[in-house]
């Protein structure tokens, strides 16, 4: 099988390619930027410009869709937030142009979304069918999913994965609650109760394979592993994990509101979600526990 991947050059799109390579499968990009990986050739789109190699698509059979500007790489001004929605389905939307346009032979695209589909829920359960949340991550995630949706117009498998927090030691969101802790600083956000959506880097890549071997799957899953914590219980298995205390009182929210204005959602906001409809199509976690994630992760 052919596979294209856009934002392939991301960390995620790095895991997952070696995956791919080492199951045999035929790897392609696209991107913004020539490619370095020898054995993955890179198509060049520029999304914002409407352009786009049109070879990119000859001999694909599936396309994973990673594509989109970083949610928390900046704060969130008017002009970030539509960057960060039209990123994600502008592109989408390119592809399906030149799908329309050229003969192919692509069946499949599997997509990314966002666990902020759901956004702040506190303790409540959300599964695939909970309805998404009003504020900007919800409505983005929601244009998101419209704007891959297209595809079934075209005859395509349509899969879509709602990812949580990524736990990946040199990428997202842990390195960055780590380095206080590492710091001998580390506290709870807030409350410290929120829910954190988790799931280790290996388990995403094994799903997004999950995806591309069982052509049955459609409709939209959770990407997450089966047992959240609090954003307490995430700082402590830290700790834990590095050797390190903690004492430092917990970051007021109020501070975290200044500084990060309506992106402070990220780390406030209590997203408590269920994997039980992937796993129920049959797919397995290897790191179903927090602990064991973070063991892996740390060596």
């Amino acid at each position: 099988m052919n596979i294209l991947i856009t934002g392939g050059s991301g960390g995620l799109g790095g895991h997952l390619s070696r995956l791919l390579l080492a199951k045999g499968y035929t790897i392609s990009f696209l991107s913004r930027k020539p490619g370095k990986n020898k054995d993955v050739k890179t198509y060049l789109w520029d999304v914002a410009k409407g352009t786009i190699d049109e070879h990119c698509i000859d001999g694909v059979d599936t396309i994973i869709h990673l594509a989109g500007a970083g949610i928390a790489d900046k704060r969130w001004t008017d002009e970030r937030k539509k960057l960060i929605t039209e990123s994600r389905t502008k592109s989408i939307g390119l592809i399906y142009d030149l799908i329309r346009n050229r003969a192919n032979k692509v069946t499949s695209v599997i997509s990314a979304s966002g666990i902020g589909y759901y956004s702040d829920r506190g303790d409540d359960l959300m599964t695939e069918d909970s309805p998404p949340a009003g504020d900007f991550l919800g409505q983005c995630c929601v244009e998101w999913e419209a704007a891959v949706d297209e595809g079934e117009k075209l005859g395509l498998r349509i899969l879509k994965f709602r990812t949580g927090v990524v736990l990946d030691k040199d990428a997202g969101a842990l390195p960055v609650q780590a380095l206080p802790v590492k710091l001998f600083v580390g506290s709870p956000i807030g409350s410290g109760k929120q829910w954190i959506p988790w799931i280790h880097w290996q388990d995403v890549a094994d799903t997004y394979l999950f995806g591309v071997e069982h052509p049955t799957l459609k409709g939209v899953y959770n990407m997450v592993a089966p047992n959240p914590v609090t954003n307490e219980e995430m700082t402590q298995a830290i700790a834990k994990q590095l050797h390190k205390p903690l004492w430092a009182p917990k970051v007021p929210t109020f501070v975290l509101k200044l500084l990060l204005g309506e992106m402070s959602t990220l780390v406030l906001g209590s997203t408590k979600a269920s994997a039980q409809k992937i796993m129920d199509a049959g797919f397995s976690f290897k790191y179903a526990e927090l602990a064991a994630a973070l063991k892996e992760i740390y060596g």
